[in-house]
Formats: structure tokens, sequence, C-alpha cells
């Protein structure tokens, strides 16, 4: 018999398997965006709430998946355990009390998704919206951020800045004073950031496109 929670693990996982948050696959299946939210997976009450067999239906369909492939997502999940990492939105990422001084994700806002192996407990995903970083990332774009990762020229970050903003850059260089960085978009301005103003810098180490 099926847990509440493999199945859970199951809509996760096809989300992940599409690059896809499970806000972004319910919309993409033509679902309200908040249909597969966590908060959605258990009442008030304290009750567990399941996924209905037609928003699964039309997930599936919107990804197109059969239901023999679904089947070996949640099964292979109950097997193997997947990966759950905290999931934000790139543009809520910079609220405040979402992560600790050294980058580490903390506190409530954030969701979760199914991911592979990435040996950092610390790992996080950041959900990408609007077309500010074509034609790197596009709307909807996952990226996955390793706060243990080393960090060189050439690596694409994300880098938090004392003034709250966060943004997602790639390294060109890192002096004594100065974080050199290229916009990853070709019609924004490079920035060059004072090391006292950048609270701490992130490698990317896996994008969903």
């Amino acid at each position: 018999m099926l847990t509440h929670t493999q199945i859970w693990t199951g809509i996760d996982r096809l989300a992940a398997r599409a690059g896809l948050s499970p806000s972004g696959l319910a919309k993409r299946a033509g679902l309200d965006p908040t249909t597969f939210n966590k908060s959605k997976r258990i009442t008030l009450a304290g009750r567990e709430r399941w996924p209905s067999t037609e928003s699964v239906a039309k997930s599936l369909a919107a990804t197109g998946t059969s239901l023999d492939q679904f089947v070996a997502l949640v099964t292979d999940a109950a097997r193997q355990g997947a990966r759950m990492l905290p999931l934000v939105g790139l543009a809520e990422a910079s609220d405040s009390g979402l992560f600790d001084e050294r980058g580490f994700p903390v506190g409530p806002g954030w969701e979760e998704i199914a991911f592979g192996a990435v040996e950092d407990e610390h790992a996080y995903a950041l959900e990408v919206s609007g077309d500010a970083l074509l034609p790197t990332y596009r709307d909807g774009t996952i990226i996955v951020v390793s706060p243990a990762a080393s960090v060189r020229r050439g690596d694409r970050v994300v880098v938090r800045t004392g003034h709250g903003e966060m943004m997602a850059k790639e390294l060109k260089r890192k002096t004594g004073k100065t974080f050199e960085l290229k916009s990853l978009n070709p019609n924004q301005a490079d920035r060059i950031l004072p090391v006292e103003e950048v609270l701490w810098a992130a490698r990317i180490v896996w994008a969903s496109q």
C-alpha cells in the first residue's frame, strides 16, 4: 500500500523530472499554482490531504508521462528515498529570515522539491521568474545552489549583499578588495562589489534546462 508521503514524493519527482517546481508543474497542468504546495498536503486540523486523481492525470498529460512511469517514480522514491531540497523563488530569496549568516536556508517560507544526488546537506533550490536572466536561465528554471561548494572564477553564483540584494551572476574575478561579477543577461551591466558588501557567495551546481 502506498503512503501519503510516497505519493507526494512521486509528484515532487515528476516535477523535478520535467525541470519544474511543484507550483510550476501545477501551472503547466492548468491547475491552481498552489495545488501541490507543501502547505496543501496537510489540513489545518492535521489530517493528510491527498492529491486528486484529476490533478495527477492532468500532470501526467502535461509532462507526457505514462501511468507506469509515474508508478516507477513513486516506487523508486519509496525504495531509495528522494532527497528533498528547500525551494523558494529567486525573487523572494532576498526576504529576511530565509538564510542565516553563512548562507544556509533556515526558517519558514520554503517549499520542497525532490532532487537526486547532492552531497551538500545545506543545498537548496531557487526558481527563476521572468526574463531578467535570459538567455542563461528562462522563466521557471530551477537552479540548485551549494553553499559548501568552492567558488572559482567562471562559476555561476548566487550572491547576497549586506543591503539584502540577491543576485545570480558569473564570478569574473575575486580580489582582496572586490567581487567582479558578470551579468548572465548581456543587456545588463556587470557589477563590481566591495568585498565588505558581500555577505556570501554560493555556487550554482545544477540548472533544470
